[in-house]
Formats: structure tokens, sequence, C-alpha cells
């Protein structure tokens, strides 16, 4: 398994993947300012993408119903969790586009050689977010400890 998108694995015999291009864009607005230059803001990440390319054999790996799979996935509108081959849990991804180009044609029409991209968008916010502020977390613990210690021991110790 090369990565996973779903339920949809990639691998030789479905879609055969040369290369995974991730992007992370951060927000760093600017604010000009007399007699200096622009200040700078970080505002927080912005847009994720990944492109998942490769070329598809149909003769020898894959099969083009393959991209027929990604195409109905991306048509039902819903975002899909993105797995590597190792466990990496990249997060939720909503397919944006799926791009082919056949080359090499047959007497039919049909191609044996298909290139082609996946590109994903991220949809879920970061895991940071989504956790919250650990150490906020834990202190409010830790108060409502120390309360029902207090409240346990009538306030003496």
């Amino acid at each position: 398994m090369m990565f996973a998108l779903g339920m949809f694995v990639f691998m030789p015999r479905t879609l055969p993947l040369q290369s995974a291009q991730r992007t992370v864009g951060y927000r760093w607005p600017s604010g000009s300012r007399v007699g200096n230059r622009a200040g700078y803001q970080y505002l927080g990440p912005d847009a994720e993408t990944i492109v998942l390319s490769g070329a598809l054999y149909p003769e020898l790996t894959g099969s083009t119903l393959s991209l027929s799979a990604l195409r109905l996935m991306a048509e039902q509108g819903r975002a899909w969790p993105l797995i590597d081959g190792s466990g990496f849990i990249y997060g939720l991804y909503v397919i944006d586009k799926v791009t082919e180009n056949g080359s090499e044609l047959m007497s039919n029409g049909s191609a044996r050689k298909t290139d082609f991209t996946v590109s994903l968008i991220r949809v879920d916010p970061p895991f940071s977010a989504q956790l919250g502020d650990l150490q906020q977390q834990a202190e409010e613990m830790i108060g409502k400890a120390k309360g029902m210690v207090t409240t346990m021991t009538g306030g003496v110790l």
C-alpha cells in the first residue's frame, strides 16, 4: 500500500503512484508602516494540498476503472481520511481534481499509457485545533482535582 484515501488504496494493482507533492501554506498578511518596512502578522495555517501522480499502464498495472472509482468518490462531495503506507494520518481531504492524459493510443482509441494526477485539499482543522490548548486543559483538571480534595477533606489538610 502506498496511500489509502478512504477505502481506496493506491498500489500497483489499482493506481501506481510515482510522486506525491504536499504543499502547506501559512498566512502572513502585511500592514503598511510609515518609515519602516511593512509589518507582518501570523494568522495561522492556510490551504494544504496534496497532489498524487503516476502513470497507469492498463495492460500491466492497474485499471482505468480505478480512475472512475476516484471520480465517483469526488462526486459524492465527502471528505476522506488520507493515510500513507507507514500509517501516518494526513487528515481529511476532498478530491479537488482528477486529471488523465492518455497516450500511445491503440487502434480502438484506448490508451496504453495514462498519466494521471489526483489533487486533494485538506478540510479538517489542524490537530492542535482539534485537541485544543493542552496546557489549559491540564490546568483546569488540576483545579477541579484540588476543588474535589478540598470538598472531601472539608478544607482541612
